[in-house]
């Protein structure tokens, strides 16, 4: 098992399955808090949905470390893009790359858009991926390219909208969690829910255009390997 079992479950009053159960209710789907304090208790599962809220912030962030920690090395093409987001009222920008299978890389929220924020992108990418891709896409927003100049100047960089509909299109999920929330509160807050959830979307990625069968295999390779992550094997 990738988290000791005993040791991260150790003093909570309900049992493993059902904490790693709601968690995986909550980053998986775009459901509210109260959403999954009633899907709970259809299963006669009494918890608070503040108690889903305490569970999510602290196991949600372990398991996505570990999902990050043995996950395999993605693709060598990058796509990145940025969409404005509103947090308490103000304007910020999320950062998102994602490799050309659609596997997110990292997210980054900021309060600008600009060289300065992109070059802090590449270089937390870098660090996280160990490697600089082979390509690079975006849009035409300029600040990529004075940024790629100065961290990763031997890279290609192909600037074209319509070449980045895969970065474009892993901002969808973040726009429906951002309804259902009824806004984001606060930017580091924001930053730790889109982390676990990229993390977790990662782990049930479903091959676009996929067959029945392979749908059918990569689900249970998923569950199989959420079950690695939290030590817990998923509810029936």
């Amino acid at each position: 098992m990738a988290t000791p079992r005993d040791s991260i479950y150790a003093g909570y009053r309900y049992p493993p399955e059902i904490i790693c159960y709601a968690v995986w209710l909550y980053f998986r789907y775009p459901l509210s808090l109260r959403m999954v304090e009633e899907l709970l208790a259809a299963r006669g599962i009494e918890v608070s949905y503040e108690t889903v809220r305490q569970w999510g912030l602290k196991f949600g962030e372990v398991f996505a470390r570990c999902i990050r920690q043995r996950a395999p090395q993605r693709g060598d093409k990058w796509h990145l893009d940025e969409v404005v987001i509103t947090i308490a009222g103000r304007k910020h920008w999320l950062w998102r790359a994602v490799d050309q299978q659609g596997f997110v890389l990292d997210v980054l929220v900021q309060s600008r858009r600009n060289t300065k924020a992109a070059r802090r992108l590449l270089r937390k990418l870098l660090k996280k991926q160990g490697r600089a891709p082979r390509v690079m896409i975006t849009d035409k927003l300029r600040s990529y390219g004075a940024a790629k100049r100065t961290i990763m100047p031997g890279v290609e960089h192909r600037q074209h909208k319509g070449l980045n509909n895969r970065a474009e299109n892993s901002h969808q999920p973040t726009r429906r969690r951002e309804r259902i929330m009824k806004g984001f509160k606060s930017q580091r807050h924001v930053q730790r829910i889109l982390s676990t959830h990229d993390q977790i979307a990662n782990v049930f990625f479903r091959p676009p255009l996929a067959s029945a069968a392979t749908v059918r295999s990569t689900r249970t390779q998923a569950f199989t390997h959420w079950a690695e992550v939290t030590g817990v094997a998923m509810a029936a």
